[in-house]
Protein backbone atom coordinates (compact mmCIF):
# COMPACT_ATOMS: atom_id res chain seq x y z
CA UNK A 1 0.00 0.00 0.00
CA UNK A 2 1.29 3.44 -0.91
CA UNK A 3 1.71 5.71 2.07
CA UNK A 4 0.99 9.42 2.10
CA UNK A 5 3.71 11.99 2.82
CA UNK A 6 1.11 14.22 4.51
CA UNK A 7 -1.05 13.58 7.55
CA UNK A 8 -4.55 12.66 6.36
CA UNK A 9 -7.58 13.73 8.37
CA UNK A 10 -9.65 11.51 10.64
CA UNK A 11 -11.70 8.92 8.78
CA UNK A 12 -15.22 7.68 9.61
CA UNK A 13 -14.87 4.34 11.35
CA UNK A 14 -17.23 1.37 11.55
CA UNK A 15 -16.94 -2.17 12.91
CA UNK A 16 -17.43 -5.58 11.35
CA UNK A 17 -18.30 -7.96 14.19
CA UNK A 18 -17.65 -11.56 13.20
CA UNK A 19 -19.48 -12.85 16.32
CA UNK A 20 -16.57 -15.14 17.09
CA UNK A 21 -17.16 -18.17 19.33
CA UNK A 22 -13.87 -18.30 21.21
CA UNK A 23 -12.21 -21.40 22.66
CA UNK A 24 -14.38 -22.84 25.43
CA UNK A 25 -17.25 -20.48 24.56
CA UNK A 26 -20.77 -20.97 23.21
CA UNK A 27 -22.85 -19.04 20.70
CA UNK A 28 -24.60 -17.39 23.65
CA UNK A 29 -21.23 -16.04 24.81
CA UNK A 30 -20.60 -14.68 21.33
CA UNK A 31 -23.94 -12.85 21.36
CA UNK A 32 -23.19 -11.34 24.77
CA UNK A 33 -19.85 -10.15 23.38
CA UNK A 34 -21.58 -8.68 20.32
CA UNK A 35 -23.84 -6.59 22.53
CA UNK A 36 -20.85 -5.35 24.53
CA UNK A 37 -18.94 -4.50 21.35
CA UNK A 38 -21.85 -2.56 19.83
CA UNK A 39 -22.45 -0.66 23.06
CA UNK A 40 -18.79 0.33 23.18
CA UNK A 41 -18.82 1.32 19.50
CA UNK A 42 -21.90 3.46 20.11
CA UNK A 43 -20.29 5.17 23.09
CA UNK A 44 -17.08 5.84 21.16
CA UNK A 45 -18.62 7.36 18.04
CA UNK A 46 -18.28 4.60 15.45
CA UNK A 47 -20.62 4.94 12.48
CA UNK A 48 -22.11 1.44 12.29
CA UNK A 49 -21.65 -2.20 13.28
CA UNK A 50 -22.25 -4.94 10.72
CA UNK A 51 -22.68 -8.71 10.95
CA UNK A 52 -21.95 -11.17 8.15
CA UNK A 53 -23.99 -14.19 7.11
CA UNK A 54 -21.89 -17.33 7.53
CA UNK A 55 -23.09 -20.92 7.75
CA UNK A 56 -21.64 -24.17 9.11
CA UNK A 57 -18.67 -22.43 10.73
CA UNK A 58 -18.10 -23.61 14.28
CA UNK A 59 -16.37 -20.38 15.35
CA UNK A 60 -18.82 -17.84 13.85
CA UNK A 61 -22.29 -17.28 15.36
CA UNK A 62 -23.76 -14.84 12.80
CA UNK A 63 -25.65 -17.34 10.63
CA UNK A 64 -28.87 -15.32 11.09
CA UNK A 65 -27.78 -11.66 10.94
CA UNK A 66 -31.30 -10.21 11.02
CA UNK A 67 -31.99 -11.94 14.35
CA UNK A 68 -28.64 -10.84 15.76
CA UNK A 69 -29.24 -7.26 14.60
CA UNK A 70 -32.62 -7.23 16.36
CA UNK A 71 -31.01 -8.44 19.59
CA UNK A 72 -28.20 -5.88 19.48
CA UNK A 73 -30.55 -3.06 18.46
CA UNK A 74 -32.67 -3.75 21.54
CA UNK A 75 -29.57 -3.19 23.70
CA UNK A 76 -28.34 -0.02 21.96
CA UNK A 77 -30.03 3.27 21.13
CA UNK A 78 -28.41 5.15 18.25
CA UNK A 79 -25.65 3.34 16.36
CA UNK A 80 -26.47 2.02 12.89
CA UNK A 81 -26.60 -1.76 12.63
CA UNK A 82 -26.68 -3.89 9.54
CA UNK A 83 -25.76 -6.91 7.53
CA UNK A 84 -22.33 -7.01 6.05
CA UNK A 85 -23.79 -8.82 4.47
CA UNK A 86 -26.79 -10.87 3.58
CA UNK A 87 -25.87 -13.43 0.93
CA UNK A 88 -28.87 -12.67 -1.26
CA UNK A 89 -28.73 -15.80 -3.47
CA UNK A 90 -29.56 -17.81 -0.32
CA UNK A 91 -32.90 -16.00 0.05
CA UNK A 92 -35.85 -14.60 -1.84
CA UNK A 93 -35.86 -10.77 -2.14
CA UNK A 94 -39.32 -10.68 -0.53
CA UNK A 95 -38.12 -12.53 2.57
CA UNK A 96 -35.19 -10.14 3.05
CA UNK A 97 -37.44 -7.11 2.42
CA UNK A 98 -39.79 -8.33 5.14
CA UNK A 99 -36.96 -9.08 7.60
CA UNK A 100 -35.14 -5.79 7.18
CA UNK A 101 -38.38 -3.86 6.78
CA UNK A 102 -39.36 -5.23 10.18
CA UNK A 103 -36.02 -4.14 11.65
CA UNK A 104 -36.34 -0.67 10.12
CA UNK A 105 -39.87 -0.33 11.48
CA UNK A 106 -38.74 -1.29 14.98
CA UNK A 107 -35.55 0.81 14.83
CA UNK A 108 -36.13 3.69 12.37
CA UNK A 109 -33.05 5.25 10.79
CA UNK A 110 -30.66 2.66 12.22
CA UNK A 111 -30.65 -0.27 9.78
CA UNK A 112 -28.31 -0.96 6.84
CA UNK A 113 -28.57 -3.82 4.37
CA UNK A 114 -25.35 -4.93 2.72
CA UNK A 115 -25.76 -7.53 -0.02
CA UNK A 116 -23.34 -10.13 -1.33
CA UNK A 117 -23.66 -12.87 -3.94
CA UNK A 118 -21.44 -15.55 -2.37
CA UNK A 119 -23.04 -18.47 -0.49
CA UNK A 120 -21.33 -17.69 2.82
CA UNK A 121 -20.76 -21.41 3.22
CA UNK A 122 -19.34 -24.55 1.64
CA UNK A 123 -21.06 -26.41 -1.19
CA UNK A 124 -22.55 -29.05 1.10
CA UNK A 125 -24.17 -26.39 3.27
CA UNK A 126 -25.36 -24.50 0.21
CA UNK A 127 -27.23 -27.63 -0.88
CA UNK A 128 -28.65 -28.03 2.63
CA UNK A 129 -30.09 -24.52 2.36
CA UNK A 130 -31.80 -25.57 -0.89
CA UNK A 131 -29.73 -22.97 -2.70
CA UNK A 132 -30.25 -22.83 -6.44
CA UNK A 133 -26.78 -23.15 -8.08
CA UNK A 134 -27.86 -20.54 -10.63
CA UNK A 135 -29.00 -18.02 -8.01
CA UNK A 136 -25.77 -15.99 -8.18
CA UNK A 137 -26.46 -15.28 -11.84
CA UNK A 138 -29.69 -13.54 -10.82
CA UNK A 139 -28.03 -11.40 -8.17
CA UNK A 140 -28.34 -8.04 -10.01
CA UNK A 141 -32.02 -8.62 -10.76
CA UNK A 142 -32.65 -9.76 -7.18
CA UNK A 143 -31.04 -6.58 -5.82
CA UNK A 144 -33.34 -4.45 -7.98
CA UNK A 145 -36.38 -6.52 -6.93
CA UNK A 146 -35.45 -6.17 -3.26
CA UNK A 147 -34.94 -2.43 -3.62
CA UNK A 148 -38.35 -2.07 -5.21
CA UNK A 149 -40.01 -3.95 -2.34
CA UNK A 150 -38.39 -1.61 0.18
CA UNK A 151 -39.45 1.47 -1.78
CA UNK A 152 -43.06 0.33 -1.92
CA UNK A 153 -42.89 -0.03 -5.69
CA UNK A 154 -42.95 -3.80 -6.05
CA UNK A 155 -41.99 -5.25 -9.41
CA UNK A 156 -44.17 -8.30 -8.64
CA UNK A 157 -47.79 -7.49 -9.43
CA UNK A 158 -50.07 -7.79 -6.41
CA UNK A 159 -47.21 -8.50 -3.97
CA UNK A 160 -45.91 -6.09 -1.31
CA UNK A 161 -43.48 -6.45 1.57
CA UNK A 162 -45.35 -6.02 4.87
CA UNK A 163 -43.51 -4.68 6.82
CA UNK A 164 -40.93 -3.30 4.42
CA UNK A 165 -42.74 -1.28 1.76
CA UNK A 166 -41.78 2.37 2.08
CA UNK A 167 -39.00 1.85 4.64
CA UNK A 168 -36.31 2.54 2.02
CA UNK A 169 -33.69 0.61 3.98
CA UNK A 170 -30.38 1.77 2.47
CA UNK A 171 -28.73 -0.92 0.38
CA UNK A 172 -24.99 -1.49 -0.01
CA UNK A 173 -23.25 -3.79 -2.45
CA UNK A 174 -20.48 -5.90 -0.94
CA UNK A 175 -17.73 -7.49 -2.93
CA UNK A 176 -14.13 -8.52 -3.42
CA UNK A 177 -13.98 -8.20 -7.21
CA UNK A 178 -14.80 -5.82 -10.05
CA UNK A 179 -18.25 -7.39 -10.47
CA UNK A 180 -19.61 -5.87 -7.27
CA UNK A 181 -17.91 -2.55 -7.97
CA UNK A 182 -19.57 -2.26 -11.37
CA UNK A 183 -22.97 -3.29 -10.03
CA UNK A 184 -22.83 -0.77 -7.18
CA UNK A 185 -21.78 1.94 -9.63
CA UNK A 186 -24.54 1.07 -12.12
CA UNK A 187 -27.24 1.08 -9.42
CA UNK A 188 -25.89 4.17 -7.65
CA UNK A 189 -25.36 2.36 -4.34
CA UNK A 190 -22.59 2.58 -1.75
CA UNK A 191 -19.91 -0.07 -2.12
CA UNK A 192 -18.03 -2.02 0.56
CA UNK A 193 -14.90 -3.97 -0.36
CA UNK A 194 -13.91 -7.00 1.73
CA UNK A 195 -10.21 -6.14 1.90
CA UNK A 196 -9.96 -7.47 5.46
CA UNK A 197 -9.79 -10.99 3.95
CA UNK A 198 -9.59 -10.50 0.15
CA UNK A 199 -7.08 -7.73 -0.50
CA UNK A 200 -6.16 -8.49 -4.10
CA UNK A 201 -8.44 -6.25 -6.20
CA UNK A 202 -9.07 -3.43 -3.75
CA UNK A 203 -7.50 -0.53 -5.63
CA UNK A 204 -8.85 -1.58 -9.03
CA UNK A 205 -12.37 -2.14 -7.67
CA UNK A 206 -12.57 1.26 -5.98
CA UNK A 207 -11.25 2.98 -9.10
CA UNK A 208 -13.85 1.25 -11.28
CA UNK A 209 -16.63 2.05 -8.83
CA UNK A 210 -15.80 5.76 -8.74
CA UNK A 211 -15.28 6.03 -12.50
CA UNK A 212 -18.53 4.28 -13.43
CA UNK A 213 -20.79 5.58 -10.64
CA UNK A 214 -24.26 6.77 -11.70
CA UNK A 215 -26.25 8.90 -9.22
CA UNK A 216 -29.45 7.39 -7.86
CA UNK A 217 -32.36 8.26 -5.59
CA UNK A 218 -30.38 6.78 -2.69
CA UNK A 219 -26.96 8.28 -3.39
CA UNK A 220 -25.86 11.37 -5.32
CA UNK A 221 -22.10 10.78 -5.05
CA UNK A 222 -20.09 7.55 -4.71
CA UNK A 223 -19.41 6.31 -1.19
CA UNK A 224 -16.84 3.57 -0.75
CA UNK A 225 -15.87 1.62 2.35
CA UNK A 226 -13.16 -1.00 2.81
CA UNK A 227 -12.16 -3.39 5.57
CA UNK A 228 -9.04 -3.52 7.73
CA UNK A 229 -8.13 -5.95 10.49
CA UNK A 230 -7.25 -4.03 13.65
CA UNK A 231 -5.40 -4.97 16.81
CA UNK A 232 -4.55 -1.98 18.97
CA UNK A 233 -2.89 -2.38 22.35
CA UNK A 234 -0.88 -0.34 24.86
CA UNK A 235 2.38 -1.85 23.60
CA UNK A 236 3.53 -3.01 20.22
CA UNK A 237 4.77 -6.29 21.71
CA UNK A 238 1.32 -7.13 23.06
CA UNK A 239 -0.40 -6.21 19.79
CA UNK A 240 2.04 -8.37 17.83
CA UNK A 241 1.46 -11.25 20.28
CA UNK A 242 -2.28 -11.03 19.70
CA UNK A 243 -1.84 -10.81 15.93
CA UNK A 244 0.46 -13.84 15.87
CA UNK A 245 -2.09 -15.85 17.86
CA UNK A 246 -5.04 -14.79 15.69
CA UNK A 247 -3.20 -15.45 12.43
CA UNK A 248 -2.21 -18.96 13.51
CA UNK A 249 -5.78 -19.76 14.55
CA UNK A 250 -7.20 -18.41 11.30
CA UNK A 251 -4.80 -20.48 9.21
CA UNK A 252 -5.74 -23.59 11.19
CA UNK A 253 -9.47 -22.90 10.74
CA UNK A 254 -9.07 -22.60 6.98
CA UNK A 255 -6.74 -25.52 6.39
CA UNK A 256 -7.67 -27.98 9.16
CA UNK A 257 -11.24 -27.17 10.20
CA UNK A 258 -12.49 -29.03 13.24
CA UNK A 259 -9.14 -30.67 13.98
CA UNK A 260 -7.20 -30.48 17.23
CA UNK A 261 -3.61 -29.80 16.20
CA UNK A 262 -0.39 -30.22 18.12
CA UNK A 263 1.96 -27.24 18.19
CA UNK A 264 4.24 -29.02 15.71
CA UNK A 265 1.35 -29.67 13.30
CA UNK A 266 0.19 -26.07 13.57
CA UNK A 267 3.72 -24.78 12.94
CA UNK A 268 3.96 -26.95 9.83
CA UNK A 269 0.62 -25.68 8.48
CA UNK A 270 1.50 -22.04 9.17
CA UNK A 271 4.80 -22.38 7.33
CA UNK A 272 3.35 -24.28 4.37
CA UNK A 273 2.63 -22.55 1.03
CA UNK A 274 -1.08 -22.87 1.76
CA UNK A 275 -0.56 -21.35 5.20
CA UNK A 276 1.32 -18.39 3.77
CA UNK A 277 -1.46 -17.91 1.24
CA UNK A 278 -4.08 -17.76 4.02
CA UNK A 279 -1.86 -15.37 5.97
CA UNK A 280 -1.80 -13.08 2.93
CA UNK A 281 -5.56 -12.71 3.29
CA UNK A 282 -4.79 -10.55 6.35
CA UNK A 283 -2.55 -8.25 4.32
CA UNK A 284 -4.46 -5.15 5.38
CA UNK A 285 -3.95 -5.30 9.13
CA UNK A 286 -3.27 -2.41 11.49
CA UNK A 287 -1.34 -3.81 14.44
CA UNK A 288 0.40 -1.87 17.19
CA UNK A 289 -0.10 0.97 19.60
CA UNK A 290 -2.99 3.42 19.19
CA UNK A 291 -1.08 6.05 17.24
CA UNK A 292 0.41 3.45 14.87
CA UNK A 293 -2.96 1.85 14.20
CA UNK A 294 -4.79 5.15 13.72
CA UNK A 295 -2.16 6.40 11.29
CA UNK A 296 -2.32 3.13 9.33
CA UNK A 297 -6.11 3.35 9.06
CA UNK A 298 -6.03 6.95 7.85
CA UNK A 299 -3.28 6.27 5.33
CA UNK A 300 -5.11 3.15 4.16
CA UNK A 301 -8.26 5.21 3.54
CA UNK A 302 -6.31 7.81 1.57
CA UNK A 303 -4.32 5.29 -0.49
CA UNK A 304 -7.38 3.15 -1.26
CA UNK A 305 -9.52 6.25 -1.95
CA UNK A 306 -12.33 5.17 0.37
CA UNK A 307 -14.65 7.36 2.41
CA UNK A 308 -15.03 5.06 5.40
CA UNK A 309 -13.09 2.18 6.96
CA UNK A 310 -14.82 -0.80 8.54
CA UNK A 311 -12.56 -2.33 11.16
CA UNK A 312 -12.53 -5.98 12.17
CA UNK A 313 -11.09 -5.93 15.69
CA UNK A 314 -9.44 -9.33 15.66
CA UNK A 315 -8.05 -9.64 19.20
CA UNK A 316 -8.49 -13.09 20.80
CA UNK A 317 -10.66 -12.01 23.78
CA UNK A 318 -13.58 -9.63 24.14
CA UNK A 319 -11.73 -7.51 26.69
CA UNK A 320 -8.85 -7.09 24.23
CA UNK A 321 -11.29 -6.25 21.42
CA UNK A 322 -13.03 -3.61 23.52
CA UNK A 323 -9.68 -2.10 24.43
CA UNK A 324 -8.72 -2.04 20.75
CA UNK A 325 -11.98 -0.24 19.94
CA UNK A 326 -11.24 2.36 22.63
CA UNK A 327 -7.63 2.92 21.62
CA UNK A 328 -8.45 3.47 17.96
CA UNK A 329 -11.31 5.84 18.81
CA UNK A 330 -8.98 7.84 21.07
CA UNK A 331 -6.32 8.13 18.39
CA UNK A 332 -8.52 8.76 15.34
CA UNK A 333 -7.68 12.44 15.38
CA UNK A 334 -4.58 13.61 13.47
CA UNK A 335 -4.06 16.47 15.89
CA UNK A 336 -3.26 14.01 18.68
CA UNK A 337 -1.02 11.68 16.66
Amino acid sequence: MLMSMTTPSAVPLSILDLAIIGPGQTAADAFTNSVALAQRAEARGYERVWYAEHHNMSVIASSAPSVLIAHVAAHTSSIRLGAGGVMLPNHSPLTIAEQYGTLATLHPGRIDLGLGRAPGSDQTTARAMRRDPRASDRFPDDVVELQAYLRGASRVAGDEAVPGAGTDVPLWILGSSLFGARLAAMLGLPYAFASHFAPGSLLDAIEVYRREFQPSAQLAEPWAMAGVNVIASETDDDAQRQFHQVRRLRIARFLAPGRELTDAELDAIVESPQGRQVAQMMHYSAVGTADVVARYVREFAEAANVDEVITAHASPTIDERLRSVDLLADANDPVTV
